[in-house]
């Protein structure tokens, strides 16, 4: 499965490790139980986007440009208050203290849980989604070269 490694060069000025939630030459198919037989956007909820709309716009604007860590820290809380005014360093001091603890990797979101996207994460750790009705998803889900793992379960086995 996906493994956390710890960034040695994040965390040589720290004691906290640093955890990743990005994987390379993965692909991510929906989740056994994804009610989406095709790929959706997620809606907002009361007016809102929620997460897995802020990390469908993010992604959709820009496939292959973004690592999960980026979509994950952009899309979290603690990323969604940074303002554009805040500095390199503060924006730097805030994702090393959101990745000092495990975070949950894109085989959490609802993306694959719920609304039919594949994520395909390349030799970079660059993501983009496919859905699952799509050929491009059928190309990577049978690609022997790509670690093959699936969105986790909305609910228990």
């Amino acid at each position: 499965m996906l493994r956390l490694r710890e960034n040695e060069e994040a965390g040589s000025h720290m004691n906290k490790p640093i955890h990743t939630t990005n994987c390379f030459d993965t692909f991510i198919r929906v989740a056994e139980d994804c009610p989406a037989r095709s790929g959706a956007e997620p809606p907002p909820r009361a007016g809102q986007p929620t997460v897995a709309g802020l990390q469908y716009a993010m992604i959709m604007k820009a496939p292959y440009k973004y690592t999960s860590d980026d979509v994950i820290f952009a899309t979290s809380a603690p990323g969604r208050e940074l303002d554009a005014k805040a500095t390199k360093a503060e924006k730097s001091a805030a994702r090393a203290a959101f990745f000092s603890r495990g975070q949950a990797c894109m085989r959490a979101s609802s993306l694959g849980k719920r609304f039919g996207w594949g994520v395909h994460a390349d030799s970079e750790g660059r993501i983009a989604i496919y859905a699952v009705d799509s050929k491009r998803y059928q190309a990577l889900s049978s690609d022997p070269k790509l670690t093959q793992v699936r969105a986790m379960r909305s609910k228990r086995g």
